[in-house]
């Protein structure tokens, strides 16, 4: 199956799972993290669309924790930045109506909260067709080690993603019912 036709499927199953209130156990990533022993823990996060996991709640926990939280802000090249972001700070709706930070400090995470619309138990993902993510891991994977944990519904996995050179493989995937290492 090709990955448009595997994103059409994935999305709107998990726009039936959303609707059922599912409950997402955010321990489970504060735990990771905690594992992963980071001094510095700049989180970067997203803003959830289209039926994505809410990791706000998250991202606010981490903040109240004294954690730097930041989120991505596209640019024009097709390609993103993370910029420092607080829940003090508002925010701007980018050319596809995902909300962005104000484009003030740029920094490179120590771990990403990835959105996903597949994966596979090898740890790939299938996001939107656009390679954000995989170019931002590219760039920057030779500057530091970033975490990479894909946060997903457990009936967004596939036997099998379909990939190429070109896409990037997870640390770890979480969710509501399981963690893939």
């Amino acid at each position: 199956m090709s990955k448009s036709k595997i994103r059409k499927k994935i999305i709107n199953l998990r726009k039936k799972k959303n609707y059922n209130n599912i409950k997402f156990p955010f321990s489970k990533i504060y735990k990771e993290i905690k594992n992963y022993n980071i001094k510095k823990k700049i989180i970067g996060g997203y803003y959830p669309v289209n039926f994505e996991i809410d990791i706000l709640d998250f991202l606010k926990e981490m903040q109240f924790k004294n954690k730097q939280i930041c989120l991505p802000a596209i640019r024009k090249n097709s390609e993103m930045d993370f910029y420092l972001w607080s829940f003090k700070n508002s925010l701007k709706l980018n050319k596809f109506g995902i909300p962005e930070p104000d484009r003030n400090k740029k920094v490179i995470p120590d771990i990403i909260l990835v959105p996903l619309v597949a994966f596979d138990k090898n740890l790939n993902r299938i996001g939107y067709g656009a390679g954000y993510y995989d170019r931002y891991i590219e760039k920057f994977s030779n500057k530091k080690n970033i975490f990479k944990i894909g946060i997903a519904h457990s009936c967004q996995k596939i036997n099998k993603v379909p990939i190429n050179e070109f896409d990037k493989k997870l640390d770890l995937i979480i969710t509501e019912k399981y963690t893939l290492k």
